[in-house]
């Protein structure tokens, strides 16, 4: 996972609140987060069915996203050892 979501992953993990982030989803993205990290295989984001993976077009080509919600999501490149450049974004 890329070092600069690792100060959001251990704030949010701490219970602390982070202001880059709208509170009522910073629950929702520690769960997403440690999924991402815990994935072995790409497919393993298939499940649950609400991450919505999807591989992205555009300038976001090489990379795949899950939902946090209709609004947040976190996008990533995998590669072999797992996830590397991810982001959250609205």
């Amino acid at each position: 996972m890329s070092w600069h979501l690792i100060w959001w992953l251990s704030d949010l993990a701490a219970g602390r609140r982070s202001r880059k982030l709208p509170p009522d989803i910073q629950a929702t993205a520690l769960r997403k987060l440690r999924m991402l990290n815990q994935a072995r295989v790409l497919g393993d984001l298939r499940v649950p069915p609400a991450n919505r993976l999807e591989a992205l077009a555009g300038d976001r080509k090489g990379q795949h996203s899950i939902r946090i919600n209709d609004q947040w999501r976190i996008c990533f490149v995998w590669e072999k050892g797992g996830p590397t450049n991810v982001e959250i974004v609205d």
